[in-house]
């Protein structure tokens, strides 16, 4: 959305302000971009956050692919998202809230107002077109011994509702699963005509099984065949062993009802996922893991010929873990983002030779989509740049960026520089960061320092503009921010990631300690006397870990749901497969695993100052794990604050609760850095 030059001159000319966590709230949030048949209009949903009503709103937006004439498409109060294309491009499909009830709505290009295409008496969590157009796929939670009864599933809903006793009983385990507890319904796949002509038909009749998968799955776990005669599906039909089990499979289905669905996985017990069909719809690409029970093992690209059934690993010998899978407009390479030495690019896969090529560069690339003409449309982001569009040549040159939905915002911002360092970390091997600067920094003074430690664990602190733990909200406030890849973080080789296992406060812990010293030793502008250390979920942990490993290390610590006891750990999760993976089975077949590095063992050493943060609804790291460190701290007469959010789960999303937690954090961290506070232990 191209500035006028009389515009860009008024911006420029306002004056700035460091970053901050109302400027965090409020930037508009670019995605799910659509490219058009033709390949010359792209459209994507545009989030913006609603103050008053503490929540985000969705609308739909279109722009050329050259980044030209870009235009709002919807104005509802209500949630947009999901564009798909009419096989035509003469109009969009997408999902709306508008009128109380998610359906799928229809609007012409031509002009004229947005018609219902679905009016169920059930939400429509997401969909799928056919590739010509006539047939429509779409989640719906229901009763699943309600088989294909919509009213049904309503009824019993409506029953259930009614019932004034309040007691629920539950024979399996995923009773609740990450914030929500199960009330008998799954989310199942229906088949129905665009006209209307047939009523919707289940096409997971009979699975006791949810599709897509939960909390996270959507519209790319699930795809037409290319005649349009089947529905290809992601599902964990596992039985009992669904709480341990990450065994998700490839389901095929006919969407006449003739029969039921086909297993197309049987051979892999670890993840199989994502299934995406060539442009000529003579292969079928899909995502998949090797290691039963191993969420965070090497995602794979598998190419199935279709429909013979013959499968061939796609760049065996590449050794980064795919994610957003899609084809190249020719057939002849797939595209994927991967986690890249602490960048996000998208790549190439060349069909023929397996072969990687990197199409964007640094930052944090998602969402890749094919143009006609061989261009890869996706999304960029990086440590001082929300996401936009941009597009690149098949051979990683020509980056052009299409869209600035936030040029105002951020025409009045100022971030702090960053970059990226490396040093000798456990066993010597390279280890990786990045330190980001004060917004208004000097280089004359010495700053605090906000080291922040990421969760996962299998995951990375990258170059990334993240809407929770953003590094430029803490340089904002006038900390230089750091963050180490410790061993088990992504996009340094799958050993790498593996190597954190059985291991939680071994070779990670002696990377943070090293990588902090080393931060320090490179950058004379951080005062290695003022450092106070954050971390969510297994960074909580590690917060947990610190604090009686290292208890005069710290001014101040943070903790956001993070872990208190490992063993009891265990059996206030959800997902089993978790713990038993990385600490190397149950608590009764390996009790060693989980008091190797159990922070409750070494709460005697406690001294820091800390400030524990937890959500009531988080139901992977329960709240009295929070409750219980925050016990500690008291106990001992540790100074300490406890901030709860009894709507919140394991992340804090509302606008307004996202605002009070960096309030609080940045408050606790200021106390205890800058306002004189001489020692760990100490009061300021």
């Amino acid at each position: 959305m191209p500035l006028s030059l009389f515009a860009a001159l008024a911006l420029a000319a306002a004056p700035s302000h460091p970053y901050s966590i109302q400027d965090q709230v409020t930037l508009r949030r670019i995605g799910d971009p659509s490219v058009s048949p033709d390949g010359k209009r792209i459209a994507f949903v545009l989030r913006s956050t609603d103050l008053e009503a503490n929540r985000g709103r969705t609308d739909l937006w279109l722009v050329g692919a050259d980044g030209r004439d870009a235009r709002p498409l919807t104005f509802s109060p209500e949630s947009e998202g999901q564009p798909t294309w009419s096989p035509d491009g003469q109009s969009l499909f997408f999902l709306s809230s508008r009128g109380g009830s998610s359906q799928v709505f229809r609007l012409s290009l031509q002009g004229g107002e947005a018609q219902p295409v679905t009016t169920l008496p059930l939400d429509v969590g997401a969909f799928r077109l056919s590739r010509d157009g006539k047939w429509l796929a779409v989640a719906l939670e229901v009763y699943p011994d309600c088989g294909a009864s919509l009213e049904c599933s309503v009824k019993r809903g409506e029953e259930r509702a009614k019932k004034k006793s309040t007691g629920q009983v539950h024979d399996t385990l995923f009773a609740r699963h990450w914030d929500t507890w199960r009330d008998g319904r799954r989310s199942h796949l229906f088949v129905l005509p665009v006209d209307g002509s047939a009523a919707p038909r289940d096409v997971m009749a009979g699975m006791d099984a949810d599709g897509p998968s939960k909390p996270f799955g959507g519209p790319e776990e699930f795809t037409f065949t290319p005649d349009g005669k089947g529905l290809v599906f992601t599902a964990r039909d596992v039985g009992a062993s669904e709480a341990w089990s990450t065994d998700l499979d490839l389901f095929l289905a006919p969407v006449d009802g003739s029969g039921k669905p086909r297993k197309l996985t049987e051979k892999n017990r670890a993840t199989d996922t994502s299934p995406v069909f060539s442009p000529d719809g003579k292969t079928l690409a899909y995502l998949a893991m090797a290691r039963p029970g191993y969420e965070s093992d090497r995602l794979r690209v598998v190419l199935r010929s279709w429909p013979d059934g013959k499968e061939r690993t796609l760049a065996e010998s590449w050794d980064r873990s795919a994610g957003s899978l899609a084809w190249s407009a020719d057939g002849k390479s797939v595209l994927v983002t991967a986690d890249e030495l602490g960048q996000h690019p998208v790549f190439s896969l060349s069909v023929a030779t397996g072969q990687a090529r990197a199409l964007s560069g640094a930052g944090s690339a998602a969402e890749p989509r094919a143009l006609p003409d061989g261009r890869v449309v996706f999304l960029r982001d990086d440590l001082q740049s929300p996401a936009d569009l941009y597009s690149v040549r098949a051979d990683g040159g020509d980056v052009r960026r299409l869209t600035n939905v936030n040029a105002e915002a951020l025409a009045g911002i100022r971030f702090g520089d960053f970059e990226q360092f490396s040093f000798p970390g456990w066993n010597g091997e390279t280890v990786r960061g990045f330190m980001v600067k004060p917004a208004d920094f000097d280089a004359k003074k010495k700053y605090p320092v906000a080291f922040l430690i990421h969760g996962g664990p299998q995951g990375s602190f990258g170059n990334h503009f993240h809407y929770r733990w953003n590094p430029q909200t803490y340089a904002g406030r006038g900390y230089v921010a750091v963050m180490v890849d410790f061993h088990g973080s992504t996009g340094y080789g799958q050993a790498f990631t593996d190597s954190i296992r059985e291991d939680w406060g071994g070779k990670p812990f002696e990377d943070l300690q090293k990588g902090l010293e080393a931060a320090l030793q490179r950058y004379a502008f951080m005062d290695g006397g003022r450092v106070c250390a954050l971390g969510a979920s297994y960074g909580g942990f590690m917060i947990n870990w610190i604090a009686g490993q290292l208890p005069e290390r710290f001014r101040c610590l943070v903790n956001h749901d993070g872990n208190l006891d490992e063993k009891m750990a265990y059996f206030n999760t959800e997902e089993l497969w978790f713990p038993e993976w990385e600490h190397g089975g149950t608590p009764w077949e390996k009790p060693e695993g989980y008091t190797k590095h159990n922070p409750i063992d070494h709460v005697a050493k406690w001294k820091t100052p800390m400030l524990v943060i937890h959500g009531g609804q988080d139901f992977r790291v329960v709240d009295t794990q929070g409750l219980g460190t925050f016990t500690v701290l008291q106990r001992r007469g540790i100074p300490s604050k406890l901030l709860y959010f009894p709507d919140e789960n394991h992340w804090v999303v509302k606008p307004a609760n996202s605002i009070q937690w960096h309030d609080t954090v940045l408050d606790w961290l200021d106390q205890w850095t800058k306002n004189g506070a001489s020692a760990a232990t100490g009061t300021p």
